[in-house]
């Protein structure tokens, strides 16, 4: 049985990148964590000191896997912070992040430019990230 990370990397490492995108619509940018997480409690400043570099070019959401967990409804999350990264419905990344600011900076400079390896239909991500379009997300 894949390991999660071990399907996130079959996911993404097919089909080369995303070609650029004329959309200039703002990426969906969520991270599922849980209040009892050491890491995601870490990760709070990290994500929320990320947002006033992109500006308007982000919407940022924290989801507390606990509190929300009718959001996930199917979606698995292994490892924490996870990070759904979506234009619109068009799942851009979908896994695990270490929780450095440089980390995240680089992953969100390459989903703006389109330089995230394609990621395969995942129905259960593919619903989640619907489902959080359909919420109301902070600018």
């Amino acid at each position: 049985m894949q390991s999660k990370a071990e399907k996130q990397l079959s996911r993404t490492s097919k089909g080369g990148t995303l070609p650029a995108v004329n959309d200039t619509s703002p990426l969906l940018v969520a991270c599922l964590c849980a209040q009892w997480c050491g890491t995601c409690r870490d990760y709070v400043a990290t994500f929320e000191a990320a947002a006033p570099a992109f500006g308007a070019a982000i919407r940022w959401r924290w989801i507390d896997i606990e509190d929300e967990a009718a959001l996930l409804d199917g979606a698995d999350v292994e490892n924490f912070p996870t990070l759904p990264i979506a234009r619109g419905d068009r799942v851009l990344f979908f896994g695990p992040l270490t929780p450095q600011p440089q980390t995240i900076a680089r992953l969100l400079t390459g989903a703006l430019a389109g330089e995230l390896p394609r990621v395969a239909p995942d129905p259960e991500v593919d619903a989640l990230v619907r489902r959080l379009n359909a919420t109301r997300l902070g600018a």
